[in-house]
């Protein structure tokens, strides 16, 4: 079994939001960053435990500069068997597709993996991006997966229940919490990443065709208002001129 994991590098939960060059870029200063969950917790491990089972490789890939070979390491501690970091500055999920889907087209996966989606910018892009290049069929937001040969059973959550799906190989899945448990890096895992295959590629020619305008913060709370419980007519009178629709 072949596996492509893609994996994007996102701001840590903790780290303070604010932007720079008249509000059209992240502020980078002082901010830590991290795998994103979803592509770790779920994608990578879900694609190591695979291949741990059925054998084969798990390739992690990702598109962006040197600032992010630190995370790609980690996921070779992971389990990952090799990385590829496409060397881009990609503005638009749009190229991250392309730019991971030219480099897959040769490769021949059996499946593409992702998380569902990333923790800074919430798209749930790239995943349908990339089996829409690729010509594959795409399941998103997928809780579980089981291989039996090369038919796969997923399940994901839907409003009200869970949808069953089966797929054969080739595909491309985006994993949602359910997947896989969380793996923390052990010393051999480490130590072995130091020497697993991590090649850097060049972009190819593709327009970035969408580009930040402006980002904003959302508006600061404001302050929780008390009301007395025998007080109905505050309450009726707040809601109606100051409560907002969200």
């Amino acid at each position: 079994m072949k596996i492509l994991v893609c994996v994007s590098k996102t701001p840590d939960t903790t780290a303070k939001i604010s932007f720079t060059n008249d509000s059209t870029e992240f502020n980078a200063s002082g901010v830590t960053f991290i795998m994103n969950p979803y592509d770790e917790w779920y994608a990578l491990v879900r694609a190591v435990e695979l291949v741990e089972k059925n054998g084969g490789t798990v390739t992690i890939i990702n598109v962006g500069d040197a600032s992010n070979d630190q995370t790609i390491r980690k996921g070779l501690a992971i389990g990952a068997s090799d990385a590829v970091r496409i060397n881009a500055n990609p503005k638009s999920s749009l190229y991250i597709a392309k730019q991971i889907a030219e480099f897959a087209k040769a490769e021949n996966y059996d499946i593409v993996f992702c998380g569902k989606e990333s923790i800074d910018y919430n798209g749930s892009e790239v995943g349908a991006m990339v089996a829409e290049f690729l010509d594959l069929p795409f399941i998103s937001f997928a809780s579980k997966l089981d291989m039996n040969g090369n038919t796969a059973s997923i399940e994901r959550d839907i409003e009200g229940g869970v949808e069953m799906l089966e797929v054969q190989t080739p595909f491309v899945v985006s994993a949602a919490k359910g997947m896989a448990e969380q793996r923390i890096p052990n010393m051999m895992g480490i130590m072995k990443a130091k020497s697993k295959p991590f090649k850097v590629v060049e972009p190819v020619d593709f327009p970035d065709l969408s580009t930040p305008v402006k980002y904003h913060l959302p508006e600061e709370k404001g302050s929780v208002k008390l009301v007395d419980p025998d007080n109905m007519d505050e309450l009726v009178r707040l809601l109606h001129e100051e409560a907002k629709v969200i």
